[in-house]
């Protein structure tokens, strides 16, 4: 079973006043990079991961969550 992976990027960019292009510029990568992740479609290299941590200041943990699946 593959493991759930939850973003709250978008909660946290928006409580520090950023647009998805903001953030983008901030880190080095494209908006629609951003977006992806916001809507849990792509996986952050540890380096995006703790740049974005850096500029909304957040912890990782607190933003990306992987959940393992909860088996039946």
């Amino acid at each position: 079973m593959e493991e759930q992976f939850q973003c709250k990027l978008k909660l946290y960019r928006i409580a520090q006043g950023l647009t998805q292009e903001q953030l983008a510029n901030k880190v080095g990568v494209r908006r629609e990079t951003i977006m992806r992740l916001e809507k849990a479609q792509y996986n952050p290299s540890l380096k995006l991961a703790i740049d974005i941590s850096r500029v909304v200041k957040v912890p990782i943990e607190d933003i990306f969550i992987f959940d393992k699946p909860k088996e039946k």
